[in-house]
């Protein structure tokens, strides 16, 4: 009886304690992958009469934007205004410091239409199209912006691995925007896509993004792994359960190329005094080895010259011609030569009179 007391006097400890550290941290959603857990992060729709009076505090965001980007702008800002001031927030653009500016006004009743303003001009100033990004006013849609110019050092290996997201004719990125649902982007150092909110789309281009730029993962296995997990979701009985157990698993090969075994260890390699001892250049002083260069080096710059002199001879040497062809050059010089008779003629004639 003593024993099973202190058991249960040890584990009513241990709970005590690790619920003691996890007291002030609440459960997220996004904390589980299962589909299920997408479904909390449902928008109530904002209405006017929720909010009657003005907010207290004006609020403002502003974002920066390349030189290249102000034509466009321009002609999309009146689009981008009218959009705004349904909700009543106010734009500024500014071509001289190159920024776009939003703020509350007055008339603002959502207190987060203007995070949601934010977000406008950060698509808009990575080349995302009006008419795309003023969808992300809606309640039910959000964008992510990801970054990954920073996780690639090599520019050769970045703009291979970037183009490995958009594939041949951009067909790998049609691909995962109809398997996600999500509009996706790739300009420059990042990627912007646009979402539901209640659905995993995001999630997903984050990962696809990030594991394609750090060579974990290609594209084509995450599109594989996506088009397995649409049929679980048709069934409603595994729409809100984890699908791993489905899914097929990827293991990273590391494949070594062996050597054939020899007991025997390699050759040792000649050292630099082996070469001058085999040249006879080890007993030479320093004063004679560059005076034998300064001899020895105009004889190599004539070599180069007459190979290069050759190259350039063989590129104009022209190529021999068919039999065909050679038949045809002889009866265009006999043409050529009974022309060159008749108009010697004349003067043959004259010289005879003469």
């Amino acid at each position: 009886m003593a024993s099973e007391g202190g058991t249960n006097a040890a584990a009513t400890a241990a709970s005590a304690t690790s619920e003691g550290k996890n007291r002030s941290r609440k459960g997220k959603p996004w904390d589980e992958d299962d589909p299920g857990s997408s479904n909390l992060l449902k928008a109530e729709k904002f209405e006017p009469p929720s909010n009657e009076g003005a907010l207290l505090e004006t609020t403002s965001f502003s974002t920066t934007f390349a030189k290249d980007r102000e034509e466009s702008l321009l002609e999309a800002w009146p689009v981008v205004k009218g959009a705004l001031k349904e909700h009543g927030v106010s734009c500024k653009l500014s071509v001289s410091e190159g920024s776009m500016t939003v703020s509350t006004t007055r008339k603002t009743r959502d207190p987060y239409i203007v995070v949601k303003a934010r977000d406008l001009t950060r698509l808009l100033s990575r080349s995302v199209p009006v008419h795309q990004a003023i969808k992300i006013l809606n309640d039910d849609m959000t964008c992510d912006i990801i970054k990954i110019g920073d996780l690639v050092r090599n520019r050769k290996r970045f703009s291979e691995r970037r183009d490995r997201l958009l594939g041949p004719n951009m067909s790998t990125l049609k691909a995962l925007e109809n398997l996600t649902g999500c509009y996706i982007l790739v300009q420059g150092n990042t990627v912007a896509a646009m979402g539901s909110l209640d659905g995993r789309g995001l999630k997903q281009v984050r990962k696809i993004a990030e594991d394609c730029m750090n060579n974990i993962k290609g594209p084509l296995d995450h599109i594989q792994e996506l088009k397995k997990e649409r049929e679980p979701a048709k069934t409603p009985a595994l729409a809100n359960e984890s699908w791993g157990r489905i899914l097929p698993k990827y293991e990273k090969e590391n494949i070594k190329l062996k050597k054939p075994y020899t007991p025997f260890p390699s050759p040792q390699q000649p050292s630099k005094t082996d070469l001058e001892l085999e040249n006879g250049k080890y007993s030479l002083s320093d004063k004679k080895k560059s005076t034998k260069k300064l001899q020895e080096k105009p004889d190599k710059q004539s070599k180069k010259v007459d190979g290069n002199k050759r190259k350039r001879e063989a590129a104009s040497i022209p190529p021999k011609e068919s039999i065909a062809g050679s038949s045809e050059s002889a009866m265009a010089t006999s043409g050529d030569s009974k022309v060159a008779d008749m108009v010697a003629m004349p003067s043959k004639k004259k010289a005879k009179k003469e």
